[in-house]
């Protein structure tokens, strides 16, 4: 009787950390107070296109899904992976990137689009962390540790390394965090695909970090908006202090447009082999 109550307290425990239970947690213990009007980069920060929908290198692929390389802080990095490992590998090295100084791989959601090409930065990389909103199934946690990543899980916003935080994970039918860079100008915001709102995330984000956005680039997920939702979403973002923007992938074409227009010579172009450089 005894070996059969061990034997199910083993299979409890067994079942248990398969479900993802026991991961450690991206936790900044000063929280948010280095953060102020004045402080930020002292380097420029460099941020490569690895997947876009677009290409504005001659010689990489294009493809539905979004990511993108982050170098000129204190550690390098990888934001999502885009569709399809394949063309993710082949871009990443054809842009001469070395996966060997990557040191996080942060997600922003859990959607193919943004996760596929994993198995393509593994081949080159492994052993870091990979940085997750804590709703990811188990099932893809598990998969990130046999696949040689570490998950850790976000909560609330957090710091990965100096300068640059999580934005913490977003409610919604599909939770997402984003990328939280600290400037003297002002936030700056990187989206994977903004499902739970684009405005609604640069509101929590400002509260949060309690500091202006001046700049946000990223997929908005804005497809099926009409000309005038879209008129009511660039007139808010304004109003939240956005200076410049930069909107791809998952926006929708004319919505895209609309952004460009609206922002005129502050419209950061994206597009695979693109570079933006932050001061």
């Amino acid at each position: 009787m005894k070996r059969i109550i061990t034997s199910v307290l083993l299979l409890s425990i067994f079942v248990s950390s398969l479900s993802g239970q026991g991961f450690r947690y991206l936790e900044d213990k000063s929280g948010l107070t280095a953060i102020t009007s004045t402080s930020g980069i002292e380097n420029p920060v460099t941020i490569r296109i690895i997947y876009d929908n677009t290409t504005k290198t001659d010689g990489l692929a294009s493809d539905w899904g979004f990511s993108l390389i982050i170098s000129g802080l204190k550690n390098v990095i990888l934001f999502d992976t885009g569709a399809d490992p394949d063309i993710f590998e082949s871009n990443f090295r054809k842009m001469n990137l070395d996966a060997s100084r990557v040191d996080f791989l942060v997600l922003s959601h859990q959607h193919d689009d943004h996760t596929g090409g994993i198995p393509g930065f593994v081949k080159m990389k492994k052993n870091i962390p990979i940085v997750i909103p804590e709703s990811f199934s188990g099932e893809f946690k598990n998969e990130m540790v046999k696949s040689g990543l570490e998950p850790v899980l976000v909560s609330n916003p957090a710091l990965i390394c100096k300068n640059l935080y999580s934005s913490g994970e977003f409610a919604g039918p599909i939770p997402e965090q984003a990328l939280v860079l600290n400037t003297s100008k002002g936030l700056v915001v990187i989206t994977g695909c903004s499902h739970p709102g684009i405005v609604e995330m640069l509101k929590e984000i400002k509260s949060a970090f309690n500091k202006n956005i001046y700049m946000v680039f990223g997929g908005f997920h804005l497809l099926d908006k009409s000309d005038k939702e879209m008129e009511n979403i660039i007139a808010e973002m304004k109003a939240l202090g956005v200076i410049k923007c930069g909107a791809t992938h998952c926006t929708g074409v004319q919505q895209i447009k609309m952004f460009k227009d609206s922002f005129g010579a502050d419209f950061i172009e994206l597009g695979v082999g693109n570079s933006i450089v932050i001061n």
